[in-house]
């Protein structure tokens, strides 16, 4: 007769259950296969709800929870898909946004946000949220005058000058004020990205923005300066304090930060490069600071032409005299570009100094970054590749510089079915055939 084990030791199914310390929350598998973990994190208001995750396999699950549990304990509130899309834009922006994007950006989503999104889908819960009720939105913003709409002009003072007065919705009298395409676009974009991330952290099945089509829109026109209007341009920035820049901007196509952010030791005037690290802007919670270059691309090495050389030397020159003559008042930041104490120059006393210059040359006003715009037509006018252009402009990629450059591209082309043309014998009404061929500029 056989005894039985008194002490039976745990089953398989017992010793597979592992024990799991108060808080860890629990973990199981569902009846459809997945694996749910569910457990309690801080919610936005300061209480603590119950949140579920899931997953293959227990381990995915697991530490999908541990993630959530362990923002949790830094303080970081989780959102849920019954909160509204206003708690969950908040959330995204300060606990996600902020980490991926440059601090101006983030500064544009943020404004983008608070003045568009949340105003007009703010109350929508998160879950909710229809392609539907997207496109609504869009088209109400769309026709809508944003004067009215946010009561622009209505705090304005009525003893201002003209062009501080109440206007539009205050007065009665509408201005028709609309967004621009590229702005709904934009605002769209935005939209579309904080949806995305609350798909990969599966509060959200789908993300309903991306069924909601804007058009594409055009793209914002520029005025580049003609090759005369470069000589002209040229000539009355010599004797300018600022000419070296000017003259560098129009030669190299850099951006009005990268010039700003230029220091002395970027700069091999003996090798003639210049290594663009960096760029100044104004930030919100930083004031005038120097940040990392737009994009990996745009950190790069350029050549630096003669003339921009000997204007360098010359404006080192002068910058050595004004550090004499400040004395202890000099703050050597060693920007190449610097007041005339030292300190940075703003980007806004710059565009003021450019607008100055345009008119004193009795030139058309045009932006600053219509300087580097010029400086890729001229060149693409002069036949230089496109390539080319593109590692000298720090575009991430090429297909960014032909689509800007479409139109000077287009003339070029035409330019050339010209020529083959009249090789090929055609002759234009009149022509008796004696002249040469007309020149037109290498095409590559």
């Amino acid at each position: 007769m056989t005894t039985p084990d008194t002490n039976p030791g745990p089953s398989t199914s017992t010793s597979s259950r592992r024990v799991r310390a108060n808080g860890d929350g629990t973990v199981y598998q569902r009846k459809d296969g997945r694996w749910e973990a569910a457990g309690y994190v801080l919610a936005p208001g300061g209480t603590r709800k119950r949140v579920r995750v899931y997953g293959p396999t227990r381990k995915d699950a697991l530490a999908k929870l541990t993630e959530k549990i362990a923002a949790s304990n830094r303080g970081i509130p989780a959102v849920f898909a019954q909160d509204s899309l206003a708690a969950y834009l908040t959330y995204w922006l300060e606990n996600v946004a902020v980490h991926h994007l440059r601090e101006t950006t983030h500064t544009r989503y943020t404004a983008c946000v608070q003045q568009y999104i949340i105003p007009g889908l703010g109350k929508k819960k998160l879950a909710k949220l229809t392609a539907k009720d997207i496109r609504t939105w869009l088209n109400e913003l769309r026709t809508v005058c944003q004067c009215c709409a946010h009561g622009i002009d209505a705090g304005r003072n009525p003893n201002a000058q003209p062009s501080r007065r109440p206007r539009c919705c205050a007065i009665g009298k509408c201005c028709g004020k609309r967004l621009s395409p590229l702005t709904l676009a934009y605002i769209h974009s935005v939209l579309k990205s904080a949806l995305e991330h609350a798909v990969r952290e599966e509060e959200i099945s789908r993300n309903v923005a991306r069924n909601v089509r804007t058009g594409t829109p055009r793209p914002r026109r520029f005025n580049p300066l003609t090759t005369d209007e470069a000589r002209r341009f040229l000539a009355a920035a010599r004797g300018h304090r600022l000419a070296a820049l000017f003259e560098l901007a129009l030669r190299t196509g850099l951006r009005k930060g990268e010039l700003l952010g230029l220091r002395w030791e970027d700069l091999d005037l003996d090798g003639g490069t210049a290594s663009i690290r960096r760029t100044l802007q104004r930030t919100a919670s930083r004031g005038l600071a120097t940040l990392p270059t737009k994009t990996i691309s745009s950190e790069r090495r350029i050549a630096l032409p003669a003339s921009c050389v000997a204007s360098l030397r010359g404006h080192r020159e002068r910058q050595a005299r004004e550090e004499d003559q400040a004395g202890p008042g000099w703050q050597g930041s060693s920007h190449v570009f610097a007041r005339p104490d030292g300190h940075p120059i703003e980007p806004a006393t710059l565009t003021r100094h450019f607008n100055l210059l345009l008119r004193d040359a009795h030139l058309r006003p045009i932006r600053f970054h219509d300087l580097r715009h010029s400086t890729a037509t001229l060149l693409l006018e002069q036949g230089v590749e496109l390539v080319v252009i593109k590692e000298l402009l720090g575009h991430a990629h090429i297909g960014v510089t032909a689509t800007v450059y479409a139109h000077v591209r287009l003339r070029l082309q035409r330019q050339a079915i010209d020529l083959l043309g009249h090789a090929l014998g055609d002759r234009a009404e009149g022509d008796d055939g004696d002249d040469p061929p007309p020149c037109a500029a290498p095409v590559r």
